[in-house]
């Protein structure tokens, strides 16, 4: 008897988002692979030569391609789960009650509150979680691991969801360090963004293969 993805509960996160990692290794390769077509030529001209021919071509595609290529493993990964995806939109929905209701409370005293004002709070409240988190686990990855279990004891956050969060801001952080390549003063800066962008895409495969039970 075989078991097909959709019954399979709870999956774990690199199987969750097996295809978003593999994409974002993918990523990474790339910009390795760009960034070397930048320097091989260097590195191989004779001694006496000043000028060296190299191309941006790769540089380029890589910038313009990244985003595309990890909305589709997303989207690829949404398609193979769909169970999970309906348990976390649930889970999602009482977190971003709690949040509202949290914001509410504080704000009980100014009635001129905006309409969807809670609602935004609480939005930025998952994203901020996401960008601490990621920030933290830079440094010191057990210290973010307890930033998440302090967040989800609250009730207002579900573990993947801060944890995808997190993803999210190092995927951003690569993604607009690419977006430079496209307006870089030189050869050499458009390699070295492209390297530069690899820590952010590498700390984006490691949240996103993270599960901390």
């Amino acid at each position: 008897m075989t078991t097909t993805p959709d019954r399979l509960d709870l999956p774990a996160r690199r199987r969750r988002n097996a295809r978003l990692i593999a994409a974002l290794t993918q990523l990474i390769g790339a910009c390795a692979e760009a960034a070397g077509a930048v320097y091989q030529p260097i590195a191989t001209a004779p001694p006496g030569q000043e000028a060296v021919e190299v191309n941006l071509l790769s540089c380029i595609q890589v910038s313009l391609s990244a985003a595309l290529l990890l909305d589709a493993a997303r989207a690829e990964d949404d398609a193979w789960w769909p169970a999970a995806v309906a348990r976390e939109r649930a889970a999602a929905r009482r977190t971003f009650a709690a949040r509202c209701a949290v914001a509410a409370a504080v704000d009980a005293m100014e009635p001129d509150e905006p309409l969807g004002g809670h609602g935004q709070a609480a939005a930025m409240e998952l994203v901020s979680a996401g960008e601490d988190v990621a920030a933290c686990w830079r440094h010191d990855p057990e210290q973010a691991v307890a930033l998440v279990q302090e967040l989800v004891a609250s009730g207002e956050f579900t573990e993947d969801e801060v944890l995808d969060d997190a993803v999210d801001c190092a995927v951003m952080l690569g993604l607009l360090t690419l977006q430079e390549v496209r307006t870089a003063s030189d050869p050499s800066a458009a390699a070295e963004l492209c390297l530069s962008a690899v820590s952010h895409i590498a700390l984006a495969v490691t949240l996103a293969s993270a599960d901390l039970d």
